[in-house]
């Protein structure tokens, strides 16, 4: 397992070990699966320790698919022109020359597909290590094998977010879309052989056991051959629920990130242009103190860990 610890900033007595699994663990029926425990805090809202993520919208409402677990409002039309500029992409670059960035993720509704997707990726990777964070419908072999040149042409690494809700099949697709499951499969197996790092999120929305969740995907990736053990498995629980609302924990995603849309900067994906997340208008003079008030910040508080970066 892989140790994720947050210390520094009003949570200096927080360490929080993150559920995170590499492929090769799998294997080990000594591991012990469960959820961290929830940590009591005297502050009502999030301080950002350290700008290490940072998360571009490369659009907000474009997307060839429509899940039924995703948190965004979508329009009745896929085709949608919401593209962020790459001069405002540069802009942030150049804003947070002296932020010590671990990783930028490329998101929103589908960011593969932005018309200048491939510029805007180099232009990122001259910079640090870029996540992907897909629904791997564009993943074909054809891409990927274009993508590990890309990566090649520098010192950085590409890395890719794909997500599943259940190791069976017809169950995943009824919370996504229908073909999701067999394409996420196959880009991870075509992704392994390129030697690409993957993380797939699992966003239980079916309430698995976790250990159940680990060992059926042990199985599935030992069947279709899938080898590369930099494959991660993390578990989230999407329950957007205010009700039970507790206080910040260890980890979360406002915590060392901030997310860079069209229209300014906000605190993590989830609150991207809503109001109650934005933190400025640029990175010259964006706000690192957040309050805590969504249902979304109540389901990051139950997870008690990132939703969105990798830990």
């Amino acid at each position: 397992m892989i140790e994720s610890k947050v210390k520094g900033g009003f949570m200096s007595n927080c360490i929080y070990t993150a559920p995170v699994y590499k492929l090769e663990e799998l294997n080990n029926p000594a591991i012990k699966v469960g959820r961290p425990q929830q940590e009591q805090f005297i502050a009502d809202y999030y301080n950002e320790e350290e700008l290490n993520n940072l998360f571009i919208e490369l659009t907000a409402k474009n997307c060839n698919q429509r899940c039924s677990s995703c948190y965004i409002d979508f329009p009745m039309s896929k085709n949608v022109k919401d593209f962020i500029s790459i001069d405002k992409i540069k802009e942030a670059l150049n804003d947070t020359k002296f932020e010590n960035l671990y990783c930028i993720y490329l998101t929103g509704a589908e960011p593969m597909t932005h018309p200048d997707f491939n510029t805007i990726l180099r232009l990122c990777l001259k910079r640090c290590n870029v996540c992907i964070c897909t629904n791997a419908s564009f993943l074909n072999e054809k891409k990927i094998r274009f993508l590990k040149k890309v990566e090649e042409e520098g010192v950085n690494q590409i890395f890719f977010k794909l997500s599943l809700c259940h190791y069976n099949e017809l169950d995943s697709d009824k919370v996504k879309y229908r073909g999701n499951y067999r394409q996420t499969i196959y880009a991870l197996k075509t992704l392994s052989r390129y030697n690409f790092n993957s993380v797939l999120s699992i966003q239980n929305s079916y309430n698995l056991n976790e250990s159940e969740i680990l060992e059926q995907f042990n199985l599935i990736f030992k069947e279709q051959e899938i080898i590369n053990t930099d494959i991660q498995i993390t578990v989230s629980y999407p329950s957007f629920d205010d009700s039970n609302f507790s206080k910040p924990s260890c980890k979360t995603d406002c915590m060392h990130g901030r997310i860079l849309c069209q229209n300014g900067i906000y605190a993590c994906p989830f609150l991207a242009n809503d109001y109650r997340g934005r933190a400025g208008s640029s990175f010259k003079d964006y706000s690192k103190n957040i309050t805590a008030e969504t249902d979304f910040c109540a389901t990051c508080s139950k997870n008690n860990n990132y939703m969105f970066a990798i830990g």
